[in-house]
């Protein structure tokens, strides 16, 4: 498999597949969300889009990075998600780096938004579709975020190598910027578990796939069979 590794901002063209990377926090959120009881996420281009949605949509649920906001039931971290009930809702999600990359993706012809919480199942699918070239797009620092980077060459390895160790990338991930702003409260709308929980290995046995649907960019799991 042909695999490529590029920041948003190094898409000169819309790939045939890209996987999504953001390890923390947006796509570890999402899976969250969606075992929660979830049936979709909305990924909106920004906090007015987010509000317009929800304004038209009451039964919808709203999501954003940073501190609690009026007109948002929740913020951006597994950690405070695992109260909620989501059943058979839908939930408009916003944040700083992961849905800015998968709206900048949405005219490929499959477009997977990952983190380590569904690494084994986003490979899966990518073995399972017989993929010859994946770009994954690393949505962390301008492309340098190692947590990112390291769970994209991770679940590129996986894809073509089962028997792949992620040990010494879970310790990169742990060992990023962005874990340790987290850990050490930098970061607003922050649960003291969430670098824990953003590195939990293959918790949830879905991917996630985005695609367009009414002009939305609507994000779904997708059950994976093992193998």
């Amino acid at each position: 498999m042909d695999t490529r590794f590029l920041g948003i901002a190094e898409l000169a063209e819309v790939p045939p597949v890209a996987v999504v990377v953001d390890v923390m926090r947006a796509f570890t959120v999402a899976a969250w969300v969606f075992a929660q009881g979830a049936e979709k996420i909305v990924l909106a281009e920004s906090l007015d889009e987010a509000l317009k949605l929800k304004a038209s949509h009451p039964d919808w649920a709203a999501l954003k990075d940073g501190p609690p906001a009026p007109g948002f039931d929740m913020v951006n971290s597994p950690g405070l998600l695992r109260s909620a009930d989501l059943g058979g809702r839908t939930v408009v999600q916003k944040t700083t780096a992961g849905t800015v990359g998968a709206l900048a993706v949405k005219e490929a012809s499959l477009v997977l938004c990952a983190s380590f919480v569904v690494a084994e199942a986003t490979a899966r699918l990518l073995r399972t579709h017989g993929r010859d070239s994946v770009t994954f797009v690393v949505t962390g620092e301008d492309g340098k975020a190692d947590e990112d980077l390291a769970c994209a060459q991770y679940i590129a390895r996986r894809a073509t190598e089962t028997g792949a160790d992620a040990a010494d990338f879970l310790r990169r991930a742990g060992e990023s910027r962005a874990a340790a702003e987290l850990a050490e409260g930098m970061r607003q709308g922050v649960h003291p578990d969430d670098v824990a929980l953003c590195l939990e290995l293959d918790r949830f046995p879905f991917a996630m796939v985005a695609t367009v649907e009414d002009s939305l960019m609507i994000l779904r799991p997708c059950a994976v069979l093992p193998g």
